[in-house]
């Protein structure tokens, strides 16, 4: 079943802060967003009868707005997990299991307010990670996400310069950006002075860690028209898994799970890559839109580095990307997914702070864990 362009996003907005947010818990970031997404398009909430997120219970959202809903997604997989509720709602919608979905995202993954600490699911020691990756050493992802950059500069002659140039060409982007945390120009020189982290990642190469949420809201596109906001329609999605474990991928140098999520989206959207005009790809580390632009098919393998030093992803080059400043300069709360997708319905709205001139195609990539699951939404604000 084809969902493309039967499905609108009529509201979308993140929490009132990001940043450093002390005084809200998890579950507050998640009902502010939400409050923030049905002010955003003046919806009645006792229309909403879908609720969808992860980092928190869907039940436990739901009953903390005062929704009764029809259809619950607690879909978990990462920070692409928004990307998979957006499909799995579009699909609900277009089958008449609910009319109006809510999706929302809330961490305080800086000030650690109401959430349990580290060791949760997924990490503990019966599990795949905890039996076969964690007695040798690793503490976390930086550690462990970057692992298969050293295998790609090996093998495609990548520089420690051109990874971080993905750094700065975010900077750049952020700079035009008031929300967003780091702001400050940056050159390479400065990222390969700052602290090393794990090799090869210095601190500028590290995504932030910081508080905040977002929330979108999905309707019927024959219902759109019903909102004051300019609807965004969904073109096409796609998701994929690999392997929990990173050192388990079939390939260090990129994402099987990439691939088979972008060409789901892509081939349901009917569009080829000429076609996007802007571009929004997970970065908790440099080396992810480099993997990004490679596995989703934009440019050639091995090429992502060179195209990035060129220019080409900058404010002013032919393909933006990270427009709002991305995981490493932005935000980035630990699920950082839902912050792609706002960005990409700035972008499609024309509303964008650092808004890139004619937008009508954007695509919005993400992954969950170490390239342990993927999610793409590709968005348009053209009907038919």
């Amino acid at each position: 079943m084809s969902i493309r362009q039967q499905i609108a996003i009529v509201g979308a907005a993140e929490t009132t802060e990001l940043g450093h947010i002390p005084g809200m818990s998890s579950i507050e970031l998640h009902a502010d967003a939400a409050r923030n997404a049905i002010a955003d398009c003046g919806i009645d909430p006792a229309r909403i009868d879908g609720v969808a997120c992860a980092g928190q219970s869907p039940v436990a959202v739901a009953q903390y707005l005062g929704i009764t809903p029809r259809y619950l997604d607690g879909t978990s997989v990462g920070g692409c997990s928004f990307m998979l509720h957006v499909r799995h709602a579009a699909a609900a919608l277009a089958a008449g299991m609910c009319d109006t979905v809510l999706i929302t995202h809330g961490e305080s993954g800086r000030s650690r307010v109401g959430v349990g600490g580290f060791g949760g699911p997924g990490f503990g020691g019966a599990t795949l990670q905890g039996q076969f990756e964690a007695p040798y050493g690793p503490t976390g992802p930086p550690t462990m996400f970057p692992m298969g950059v050293l295998r790609y500069m090996k093998d495609f002659g990548l520089t420690h310069e051109q990874l971080a140039m993905v750094a700065v060409v975010q900077r750049e982007w952020a700079g035009r950006n008031p929300r967003a945390m780091m702001r400050d120009p940056i050159t390479v020189e400065d990222v390969l002075a700052s602290r090393l982290i794990a090799y090869p990642m210095h601190l500028l190469e590290c995504c932030l860690v910081t508080d905040g949420g977002g929330a979108l809201i999905l309707t019927r596109a024959d219902r759109a028209g019903d909102f004051p906001t300019p609807p965004v329609y969904v073109l096409g999605t796609g998701e994929s898994s690999e392997t929990p474990m990173v050192s388990q991928m079939e390939d260090f140098t990129t994402s099987k799970a990439f691939r088979v999520s972008s060409t789901q989206a892509f081939s349901e959207a009917g569009i080829s890559h000429s076609d996007v005009d802007h571009l929004m790809i997970y970065d908790a580390f440099a080396h992810l839109p480099i993997y990004g632009l490679e596995d989703l098919g934009f440019v050639g393998r091995g090429e992502a580095g060179a195209f990035i030093e060129e220019g080409n992803t900058r404010p002013g080059g032919r393909l933006p990307l990270n427009t709002n400043g991305g995981g490493l300069s932005y935000t980035h709360t630990g699920m950082y997914g839902m912050f792609a997708l706002q960005e990409s319905v700035r972008q499609v709205r024309g509303t964008a702070p650092a808004q890139v001139p004619g937008v009508q195609i954007s695509v919005a990539q993400g992954v969950g864990g170490m390239f342990a699951a993927a999610g793409t939404v590709i968005l348009t604000n053209q009907n038919g």
